[in-house]
């Protein structure tokens, strides 16, 4: 009950990759990378055990970014023909590559990583994937001509991919979409469509991440014009009720969400985003649980995971080792007053 996990990134160690930056440059190449690669993954899981986290990711270190560290491996997307595009409706500018061709994998893109977690960690342990919906987003199409063909097309290769990760033993799946907060109408129209071609024919638990961003200064910026109430999650959380998915992870920390719009998640586990991770503050464990407390009016405790709101790649590592401390001593304490009551 009230099991502890992460939305999937960390923050990668100086020696591998430039501090506190997305897109950050690998400080290594050849063997040398991935050695370094493999290195960091298991400090990765090392830092969130000794924190208490109980289902660990790989911290995303073998990625430069959560999509593009998906592309790099696709045939038919050329990063020699890159362009800067708005994202997320233009709330800010990204170099992309373009979509040039039929798309296919050239091989497993995530099973070398996979592997290493899943051998070195006895805790159940989630993987991410970029979404459909998010990968369109996310790079220039010159090829489809149509975003929800090209969105089908990333889902069925994702869904391969996703097939061998369960094989190797990954315990939940997750497809991250913060695109959904931001197209709420396609959503409907054909996101959770793409979703769940991405999901097919899993058994183990699958999750879909949507939130406000990393805490990185377009995100913060963005926010603070949303005004008193974020309500976007009101627009699209019934359908994601109604949907195959079987994990919902939101935002909540420090954010304006309202509360009660959890209620609408009917039936669906909910990873609880209780760590900010567009702050400095390393929350209290009485931060944390409070946070869990407000969920609990709406979410039964079998159903509710104490989570972080996004990734936390761009964050320093000793900001965040303390937020993952926090996190698990915050649910921790919710869970002995739970106890209580019982008894």
């Amino acid at each position: 009950m009230l099991e502890t996990t992460i939305a999937g990134s960390l923050p990668k160690p100086s020696w591998l990759a430039k501090p506190r930056m997305l897109w950050a440059p690998w400080q290594f190449a050849g063997e040398e990378l991935a050695e370094a690669k493999r290195d960091a993954t298991l400090l990765a899981l090392k830092e969130q055990e000794d924190a208490g986290i109980d289902i660990v990711t790989d911290g995303e270190q073998s990625r430069q970014h959560f999509v593009h560290g998906f592309l790099e491996h696709i045939e038919g997307v050329d990063f020699t023909r890159q362009i800067a595009m708005g994202i997320r409706n233009n709330r800010y500018q990204a170099l992309v590559p373009t979509v040039t061709g039929p798309l296919q994998r050239k091989a497993s893109v995530h099973a070398v990583e996979a592997g290493i977690a899943r051998a070195h960690t006895k805790r159940k342990l989630k993987f991410t994937l970029p979404g459909p919906m998010t990968i369109v987003d996310t790079i220039a199409d010159a090829h489809y001509g149509d975003k929800v063909k090209l969105a089908m097309a990333f889902a069925g290769l994702l869904n391969d991919e996703a097939r061998e990760l369960e094989a190797i033993g990954v315990d939940v799946i997750q497809f991250d979409e913060p695109a959904f907060n931001v197209y709420t109408k396609a959503v409907t129209e054909w996101g959770i469509a793409a979703l769940h071609r991405a999901a097919e024919g899993l058994a183990c638990k699958t999750a879909v991440h949507i939130c406000f961003g990393y805490g990185i200064k377009a995100n913060i910026d963005w926010k603070a014009s949303l005004g008193s109430e974020w309500r976007q999650y009101e627009a699209i959380f019934p359908a994601l009720a109604a949907s195959r998915i079987d994990q919902i992870s939101v935002e909540s920390a420090g954010a304006k969400v309202p509360i009660e719009l959890l209620g609408l998640l009917g039936g669906k586990d909910v990873l609880l985003g209780a760590i900010d991770v567009a702050s400095e503050h390393v929350e209290t464990p009485e931060e944390v649980a409070a946070t869990i407390e407000r969920a609990l009016s709406f979410v039964p405790a079998e159903r509710l995971f104490p989570c972080t709101n996004c990734g936390m790649a761009p964050m320093g590592r000793p900001l965040a080792i303390g937020k993952l401390a926090a996190l698990a001593v915050g649910a921790a304490l919710v869970r002995e007053r739970l106890a209580g009551r019982l008894r």
